[in-house]
């Protein structure tokens, strides 16, 4: 059978369908700026061949609209989701919460609760509810399962996962680190496990997920003992809009002396800052070259990105005493060469040697890119959550 994997974001809606046996991607595409008055908007269904695209043109109102439009360009395709042998769909959703933490089959009930759950994932949480149900009304009959990106970290330790803060004040606001991009951490850590030849439970392992949003994680034996990642999807690694950690007193002192409120803030750490708020850009590709026209912030915003996932590093070997693998992965980390090799330069005498010639050796597939002799295995894997979803939402309907 084959799961159609849907991640609906809050303009967008990336979707994906495949088999989840083999892995084969049968299509997949992307409905872009959707809500936005500005034209050409584009939805693409590429298959895998890449020899054929199917493209929309026109505005995009809302999310029911996308899935309608999606659905129409898989019959354009040749697909037609009714004949696909679809067995289910699988909805990538950011915030479980307490309350979910391993793949759920979706009703009402779970729909009003993940809804619920928007207190906490305000940007992301709404949208995933809107695409479930969109998809609940084009596909009736398929069973709808939902993955959550925080599940994976739902067990970390207590001393982990609890902030400082008055306990019956966090107790009654579901105030603790929750830790997010779980489905890829999960994924990449047992892809580095069977690359080593070995069994996930025999690893210690710290996981870079390096894209536009990034997170690291320790993993004990294949157990999550602690992430970046916090309440929300802000607190950690700087990202490409995100600021990452900062002194919470920011907050305050923007409220107070720069006549912004909330929503200004908010708006503020999660859109406008980390890379895009230091030089311009979010794109590293983009960041690499002003950096070699020696634009005056961008080697900055290069240096606080690195000693930022340096840090965390380095908490993160302390924290499990022994490291057997250090695994990048997403956009950034599976392609570019220098964030490589300035996060782990000098770290020789803590048995992490990069070669050279293998970090900067192009390929798709997951490869090591240590030297010989080095104790920590250092690795480039590739994530795929699409995959993941899939695979998640299948075993759970059988």
């Amino acid at each position: 059978m084959k799961v159609l994997v849907i991640n609906s974001g809050s303009s967008s809606i990336k979707y994906q369908l495949l088999d989840p046996a083999t892995a084969d991607v049968c299509a997949q595409g992307v409905v872009q700026r959707i809500g936005e008055a500005v034209e050409p908007d584009v939805v693409t269904v590429e298959h895998t061949t890449g020899e054929k695209t199917f493209e929309y043109r026109g505005a995009i109102a809302d999310h029911a609209q996308g899935l309608h439009v999606a659905f129409d360009l898989f019959i354009a395709s040749g697909q037609d989701l009714a004949d696909a042998d679809l067995g289910a769909v699988g909805h990538r959703v950011v915030h479980g919460g307490e309350v979910f933490y391993e793949p759920t089959l979706i009703t009402d009930d779970v729909v009003q609760a993940i809804t619920d759950l928007s207190a906490l994932a305000p940007l992301h949480n709404p949208p995933n509810v809107i695409g479930i149900e969109s998809a609940r009304a084009l596909l009736p009959t398929v069973p709808q399962v939902a993955v959550f990106d925080t599940a994976f970290f739902h067990n970390l330790p207590a001393a982990a996962k609890t902030y400082a803060i008055d306990a019956e004040t966090a107790a009654a606001h579901g105030v603790r680190k929750y830790g997010f991009h779980g489905t890829s951490h999960d994924y990449v850590s047992g892809q580095a496990a069977a690359f080593l030849g070995k069994d996930r439970a025999e690893l210690n392992q710290i996981v870079l997920h390096l894209g536009n949003g990034a997170s690291a994680s320790a993993i004990r034996a294949g157990r999550a003992v602690d992430t970046s990642m916090g309440l929300t999807p802000l607190e950690g690694l700087v990202m490409g809009t995100r600021s990452g950690d900062l002194d919470p007193g920011i907050i305050f002192h923007l409220i107070r002396t720069a006549g912004m409120n909330v929503d200004d803030v908010d708006a503020l750490l999660n859109r406008y800052s980390g890379i895009k708020g230091l030089s311009g850009v979010n794109d590293f590709r983009e960041l690499g070259r002003l950096i070699e026209t020696g634009h005056p912030t961008a080697k900055l915003a290069f240096d606080v990105y690195i000693h930022r996932l340096r840090r965390y590093i380095g908490a993160y070997l302390i924290e499990l005493g022994q490291v057997d693998a250090i695994t990048f992965t997403a956009g950034v980390g599976e392609n570019d060469a220098r964030v490589r090799a300035e996060a782990l330069a000098g770290l020789e005498r803590y048995g992490i040697r990069v070669d050279p010639d293998r970090n900067t050796a192009k390929a798709r597939t997951a490869r090591r890119i240590s030297a010989d002799d080095s104790e920590i295995a250092v690795l480039v894997v590739p994530t795929n959550e699409e995959l993941a979803i899939a695979r998640a939402a299948a075993d759970l309907v059988g």
